[in-house]
């Protein structure tokens, strides 16, 4: 691995990758909401479900992102995965809150009511990172802990290496750390399997075949996700073994029952997002898997170097399918503090595991 001290001649080819400045915004200001069907919607307001949560539109890099604040005191942002929304956070936002934090769960671009850009190119995890800085600017802050699930980790945890200066700490869920997000000296999707059977879930979901699989029935997708990827789906029932997708039969089952961590009710919040903002923009990061590695070059073999928590589920298909990535995490996040496996858990960390995940944020951010 080469000298992973980045040089100002690195630094400068970063920035010049970004033709819109992502990683290097400048401070946005507070904009009001797409207009809906009834006309304009506020800058801020509150939902009735959750009247603690304020929900508020911010321009940040170019776009306006969606987020959900609940709290007062040193700011913590959510970053979410695929397919989710800042609802995923709910029971965070309370707890961190609580806890005497000011926790900020947004909807990432191209998802629920943050915009959504029209051309694929668009949806590199540098400009995800660039949407961030500026977020952390919009909210008056200098510095935030950032926190991320499933597509939400690499998110946090190349924000934490690209700019130290902003991100204090970065706690992970699920995802690993991998030098350039995805690992490999290569192209990511070069060394992903794909064999007559199966293809692996990173390349289906760069197919439009997934755009129309996904979206034809919104509730039995989210149902089917919720309850096929979780640590309560039997073992025998199989499932998701090394991150295929089978390239014949149906993708979606339709269980009979949800988990108890989730409900009808919840299963409403995400097909209403979804419903709003299409799979378009959300599959796009998929898309921009190889492109999103090619702009992290200069990084290569650079170690994160702020206080690191990671969590995982033991039942979560990533594990085995990054388990040497998870190995090899204390040496290239010399500060990760603690590891967490969290017996009987599948996919969906936080949900799954609010009290335990919440304690765990918490704790680890008590002692920064």
């Amino acid at each position: 691995m080469r000298d992973a001290t980045l040089t100002r001649r690195d630094m400068l080819w970063a920035a010049g990758a970004l033709s819109v400045g992502a990683a290097f915004a400048k401070p946005p200001k507070a904009a009001a909401a797409e207009p809906s069907g009834t006309g304009p919607e506020p800058i801020s307001w509150v939902d009735s479900a959750m009247p603690e949560v304020t929900h508020r539109m911010i321009e940040t890099n170019g776009i306006r992102l969606h987020v959900a604040e609940q709290g007062e005191g040193p700011l913590v942002i959510l970053c979410h995965g695929f397919p989710e929304c800042w609802y995923s956070w709910r029971h965070q936002l309370p707890a961190l809150a609580k806890a005497g934090f000011r926790a900020v769960a947004l909807d990432l671009r191209g998802y629920g009511r943050s915009d959504r850009p029209e051309a694929v190119e668009q949806y590199t995890i540098l400009h995800d990172i660039g949407d961030i800085v500026g977020l952390v600017d919009a909210l008056g802050a200098k510095q935030a802990v950032i926190a991320g699930h499933d597509i939400g980790a690499p998110i946090a945890w190349q924000a934490a290496l690209l700019r130290p200066d902003r991100f204090r700490a970065v706690i992970a869920l699920g995802v690993p750390f991998r030098p350039r997000a995805f690992g490999g000296s290569v192209p990511p999707t070069t060394l992903m399997p794909r064999n007559e059977n199966a293809v692996f879930y990173q390349l289906f979901l760069q197919t439009p075949e997934a755009e129309a699989a996904l979206g034809r029935d919104l509730r039995r997708t989210f149902r089917s996700q919720f309850y096929a990827l979780s640590g309560d789906k039997p073992p025998s029932e199989g499932g998701f073994a090394g991150g295929m997708i089978p390239r014949k039969g149906s993708l979606l089952t339709d269980p009979v029952s949800l988990p108890s961590w989730i409900t009808e009710s919840d299963v409403d919040i995400y097909v209403a997002e979804y419903t709003r903002s299409g799979l378009r923009g959300p599959l796009s990061w998929w898309r921009n898997v190889d492109r999103s590695w090619e702009l992290l070059a200069a990084f290569d073999g650079a170690a994160v170097t702020v206080p690191a928590l990671y969590i995982a589920g033991d039942r979560d298909f990533i594990v085995p399918v990054f388990q040497q990535a998870i190995a090899r995490q204390p040496t290239l996040v010399p500060k990760l503090r603690r590891t967490i496996m969290l017996p009987a858990c599948g996919h969906w960390t936080q949900q799954e595991r609010a009290i335990e995940v919440s304690a765990a944020m918490i704790d680890f951010l008590r002692q920064l």
